[in-house]
């Protein structure tokens, strides 16, 4: 009587599983999976190759992007570098947005419009940033009017260089590089041809 007792207490009890699993890393990797899982989406290329492959159609799929929102939360989202797949992430809740993205031309304009913003990023802030205007002069007294220090020669008094975008820094200002065209190269070579032969 007693072993069918302890029969129905086992089966009533919640069982307490024998092998717990226990990361090594402490989660480090799957942290770092994670992150740099949740970076591929500021590519649209590679959505555009999950949308292609039906993995955006997948319930299971789309339940772990609803998970990995955790990303946009301020304690996480100091490790992300391309913050870019953070707004990726934010229209891939949307089922339109994971549908268009099976098309080509809807792939090529998401990459083209973030090329554009990245292009125009820094100039766009700056219009954004208003410029202060300068105070309003004191009146100056006789009195104080004293003529003011001058310069030391140690200064040069050249204007800062201005700093450059980050396209611009593919090929230097004033570098003797020339860039290969091959639409005007070809040009060329006909219309020396063509002049060789007339003389």
């Amino acid at each position: 009587m007693a072993s069918s007792r302890d029969a129905d207490d086992t089966a009533n009890s919640p069982s307490v599983p024998k092998n717990v699993y226990k990361d090594q890393d402490d989660g480090r990797q799957r942290f770092l999976l994670e992150l740099e899982f949740v970076q591929c989406f500021a590519n649209p290329t590679y959505i555009h190759y999950l949308a292609q492959n039906r993995f955006l159609e997948d319930e299971a799929f789309i339940g772990y992007m609803k998970y990995l929102q955790y990303w946009q939360q301020p304690e996480y989202l100091k490790f992300i570098m391309y913050p870019n797949c953070l707004f990726f992430l934010e229209l891939l809740q949307n089922s339109n947005f994971r549908n268009a993205m099976a098309h080509p031309g809807n792939k090529e304009l998401a990459h083209r419009q973030q090329f554009y913003f990245w292009k125009n990023y820094r100039n766009n802030r700056l219009k954004h940033i208003l410029p202060r205007s300068l105070p309003e002069p004191a009146p100056v007294s006789l009195a104080s009017t004293a003529a003011p220090p001058p310069l030391p020669s140690a200064i040069p008094l050249t204007s800062a260089p201005s700093a450059l975008s980050p396209m611009q820094y593919a090929i230097p200002p004033g570098s003797g590089v020339a860039k290969n065209d091959t639409r005007t190269s070809g040009i060329d070579r006909r219309k020396r041809k063509k002049e060789g032969r007339s003389s």
